[in-house]
């Protein structure tokens, strides 16, 4: 974490540094490592040798809710920190209604100093601190202009036939030699497999979910993490605790198990936000046999007919 001393006993200075995916592209300026490095000696040269770290590699800067960044909160409600020291506003974060809401407010009403190295603020000097809230919204402006540019990069991806997918969907894994093309992942092909006989055979997804369950058969979330696989999916306490909703999902990507492609399912409202919102189908765009199907037609027929004709039991428990 860091090195700090008599943490219990003092206040510390707590140093923060965030890389997200897009700064990786900005080479080893603004990489963890170097942050740290800069923010350590600054700290060191000042007379300040008890302080902590704390990190978020991968975090955009639009989003606050970054697991570094909320430990050095709770440490910071707590009353257990003195100072702030970032290597710019743009480490802090990318909204400029909540970095001032930070610094501007709750860090001073917490009696705890804020310092952005390279943009020179210090909110213990009256100098040069009247022009943060112009480079919090610069930094926003920032972060917006990159969102609509891997949009376009998206979208010209997404209408050419490319998988827009970080991962491939169960049953699928990307190409070692190829990682635009998915190709079969035997094991958990033949997984989907047996669900789409299970479907042929009358069964829904609740019932479905407890066959695979009884036959011991790990979640998908399991799966991954089985491979080594980060799949963005927190898993289960149970690895074999399948439900409705997941073999659901399965059922509803009925396409991509045929072999097709299918783009622009969701969207996001804002770069702000991480919800993903489903488009009408009119929205979405396929591009056939781009992969090896998993199902026949004839179990993909049955599928897209049992999720057009679900049935929900009533309180008296009919169909």
């Amino acid at each position: 974490m860091g090195e700090w001393q008599n943490a219990q006993a003092e206040k510390w200075a707590a140093l923060y540094v965030r890389l997200s995916r897009d700064d990786e592209n900005e080479g080893d300026s603004n990489s963890i490592a170097h942050q740290i490095d800069i923010l350590s000696k600054y700290a060191r040269d000042r007379g300040i040798t008890n302080f902590k770290i704390y990190k978020d590699d991968g975090y955009s800067g639009t989003n606050f809710n970054r697991p570094g960044f909320q430990e050095m909160l709770t440490d910071i409600e707590a009353r257990r920190v003195s100072t702030v020291i970032v290597k710019d506003m743009s480490r802090f974060g990318r909204n400029y209604l909540e970095v001032g809401m930070y610094t501007e407010i709750r860090f001073p009403e917490l009696d705890v100093r804020f310092i952005a190295i390279n943009d020179g603020v210090d909110t213990d000097s009256t100098m040069d601190n009247d022009f943060t809230p112009f480079r919090n919204i610069i930094n926003e402006w920032y972060a917006k202009d990159t969102s609509k540019k891997i949009r376009a990069v998206m979208k010209v991806k997404g209408n050419a036939g490319e998988h827009l997918t970080t991962n491939a969907p169960y049953g699928y894994m990307k190409d070692p030699a190829n990682p635009k093309q998915w190709v079969r992942d035997n094991d958990a092909a033949n997984v989907v497999y047996d669900i789409g006989l299970y479907v042929m055979d009358g069964y829904g997804p609740s019932q479905i979910a407890r066959l695979l369950k009884q036959r011991k058969i790990l979640t998908p979330a399991a799966y991954y993490e089985s491979k080594g696989i980060n799949c963005n999916v927190k898993p289960q306490d149970d690895p074999y605790g399948w439900n409705s909703s997941t073999v659901a999902h399965i059922l509803d990507r009925w396409r991509e198990y045929l072999g097709h492609t299918v783009n622009f399912k969701t969207t996001k409202k804002s770069y702000k936000s991480k919800k993903k919102i489903q488009n009408p189908e009119s929205e979405w765009v396929i591009f056939e046999n781009t992969h090896e199907p998993i199902w026949t037609e004839s179990i993909a027929d049955a599928v897209r007919l049992a999720r057009q004709t679900r049935r929900r039991p009533t309180k008296m428990g009919e169909m």
